[in-house]
């Protein structure tokens, strides 16, 4: 479950994170506010949305497929048998 959550955030931080190593390059303090300017921050949303959006098609397209039902977990002799797929 949280794979699903921290895969499309860490693409999307990922912009940012390259912008403040970048400025750490240059020898700038990343956390000053001027360096941080609108067009910045848009740019870096807009770059960090389109990496996010990449990697939910990536991830559709690569993914494995199973074939066949969905037999959910039940009881079979007093013993739990995990779900899987026939």
């Amino acid at each position: 479950m949280w794979r699903v959550v921290i895969q499309p955030l860490l693409l999307f931080v990922t912009p940012f994170v390259l912008y403040a190593l970048y400025l750490l390059a240059r020898r700038r303090f990343p956390f000053v506010a001027e360096l941080w300017t609108r067009s910045v921050v848009s740019t870096l949303t807009i770059a960090g949305l389109a990496a996010a959006v990449a990697g939910f098609i990536v991830l559709g397209l690569l993914s494995t497929r199973n074939q066949g039902a969905y037999v959910p977990a039940h009881i079979e002799d007093g013993r739990l048998a995990p779900g899987r797929f026939q």
